[in-house]
């Protein structure tokens, strides 16, 4: 089944919306170019690496993945967690400063 076929025959069982069926063909079924345009952190991910002002709407996410096929869901992937790794070195730097630390190699 094509993704866009496999989507809308997962959101018309009741409770499971875009979301859900995306990451469901993401994670469960190991789709290469499924792109969740609605997940939060994705958005916050994208906004950061591409250095826009704020996060992108489903729309303009859309439009900024374009390039990324048929490869998005490892884009997704990295978007991710390349920003799980930025926010974890945020809060221990953050965990540092409040406990007089000093990151390894400063004086």
């Amino acid at each position: 089944m094509a993704d866009a076929d496999a989507r809308a025959h997962l959101t018309a069982v009741k409770g499971i919306g875009p979301w859900t069926a995306d990451i469901y063909l993401m994670s469960s079924l190991g789709r290469a170019d499924i792109w969740p345009v609605g997940d939060v952190s994705l958005q916050a991910a994208v906004a950061r690496a591409l250095k826009l002002r704020k996060r992108p709407t489903e729309k303009a996410m859309e439009r900024l993945s374009r390039n990324w096929r048929p490869w998005r869901t490892i884009a997704a992937r990295m978007l991710w967690t390349h920003e799980d790794s930025l926010r974890r070195a945020e809060r221990e730097a953050a965990g540092a400063k409040l406990n007089g630390k000093r990151k390894p190699g400063q004086r």
